[in-house]
């Protein structure tokens, strides 16, 4: 019973994110509302709460002014998961900030940085003999049928009577 309620929990968020990520995404009129990603939500089992996860596109006012806006729109969003949803309980709405965007943006920075401060590695110098072997040039002889890369194969020699059209 408990994996059916995990199961069961995990479809009510994905559906709720699902409806409120639509939601938003047509646009609320609110103007303090920016570029808002909803990235997961977190409902009760009973469905009375759910936290909801955004992501938020801009300066710390821009995702402060964001935040407001949606606080505000709860009561709209709260009718528009009720007429999609049917639930016996609509959820009430609570919008947290997820930094997880700016914090891998952030590592990406730092690690970006690292590989910058390495040094280049030189790639080591081949043999004469096997240089053009690693560099896949081949060396065709003519008459020994082979064909080497970059070698137009569609081609037929036109004295060859054996060549079938």
């Amino acid at each position: 019973m408990g994996s059916e309620r995990r199961y069961r929990t995990r479809r009510v968020n994905e559906a709720l994110r699902e409806v409120l990520s639509t939601a938003i995404g047509r646009g609320l009129k609110d103007p303090r509302i920016g570029f808002v990603t909803v990235t997961g939500v977190e409902a009760t089992n009973d469905v009375r709460e759910a936290r909801v996860f955004v992501s938020i596109l801009g300066t710390d006012d821009e995702k402060k002014q964001t935040l407001e806006g949606l606080r505000s729109a709860e009561g709209h969003l709260q009718s528009v998961i009720s007429a999609e949803l049917h639930f016996k309980n609509t959820p009430t709405l609570e919008f947290v900030y997820d930094d997880s965007v700016d914090r891998g943006v952030r590592i990406s920075a730092l690690i970006r940085q690292e590989v910058d401060r390495l040094p280049e590695e030189q790639p080591a110098e081949l043999p004469e003999e096997t240089a053009a072997e690693d560099a896949n040039e081949w060396v065709v002889e003519p008459g020994d049928g082979l064909v080497g890369e970059g070698a137009d194969q569609s081609v037929a020699d036109p004295d060859d009577e054996s060549a079938v059209s």
